[in-house]
């Protein structure tokens, strides 16, 4: 069993093409999403689409949360405001009911997926855990293992025995430790921010060897730079991106 764990796709199409053609090449079985497939790029119509199609099993992230409470959308400011204002405009009431109705999180194959912060949120960042934050953090929820996104970063937390461990995540495969639990930071697709460089990243995860890979794909970054700013969006967009 093979299954690729996205996170923070962020409406951009180009690099989540790119990354489908490779897990297909990889002959992946299943495909996760932990959520904030819109926000920040100019084609979340045309990712929505595709998760929909491919019949991606995906949580809710805090860009969805805001399309659908204005309370939490009152509080973005700058560019993530702006991107969703134009996001939501680029969305008919199907792809926007669809994201409506994501969930905050779930278990799947005995693993915990959740956007931002475990157990369950949506919009609480990983930076930088404390060890006794993460202790905190892995007595909160019963599962061995856990994904989660929202950092854009690369990113293993693991607990054996009282004893925290934090490591960040290199390109190439790495077994888990059986006896032990492990919480894992899975990049982004659309807008990585991790010490890998820009390409799109994404985990590969077997669970019945208990072992992930990170895998970083190349994609025409520069196409979705000249959208971003065809299409209006914040000019800081484009800069993450390197354009």
């Amino acid at each position: 069993m093979r299954v690729a764990v996205l996170s923070d796709i962020h409406g951009n199409w180009r690099a989540l093409e790119a990354v489908l053609d490779d897990l297909d090449r990889q002959g992946v079985d299943e495909i996760l999403s932990l959520g904030d497939t819109i926000g920040y790029g100019p084609e979340p119509a045309e990712v929505v689409r595709a998760l929909r199609a491919r019949g991606v099993i995906s949580v809710m992230g805090n860009h969805e949360l805001a399309l659908v409470s204005r309370s939490y959308a009152a509080r973005l400011q700058g560019a993530a405001r702006d991107s969703l204002r134009l996001t939501r405009d680029l969305l008919d009431s199907d792809a926007l009911g669809w994201l409506a109705g994501l969930p905050a999180w779930l278990v799947h194959r005995g693993a915990r997926l959740v956007h931002g912060c475990p157990p369950e949120s949506m919009t609480v960042y990983l930076f930088s855990p404390t060890p006794n934050r993460l202790q905190r953090l892995f007595a909160s929820y019963p599962e061995q293992r856990c994904f989660a996104g929202h950092t854009h970063t690369l990113e293993l937390f693991t607990e054996q025995d009282g004893q925290v461990v934090r490591e960040r995540l290199v390109a190439g495969a790495l077994e888990l430790d059986p006896r032990g639990r492990a919480l894992v930071l899975a990049g982004s697709v659309g807008q990585p921010r991790d010490h890998l460089g820009r390409q799109a990243k994404y985990l590969l995860w077997d669970p019945e060897a208990d072992r992930i890979e990170v895998r970083a794909v190349d994609y025409d970054v520069q196409a979705t730079v000249r959208l971003l700013h065809e299409r209006g969006f914040p000019a800081v967009n484009a800069r993450r991106l390197g354009g």
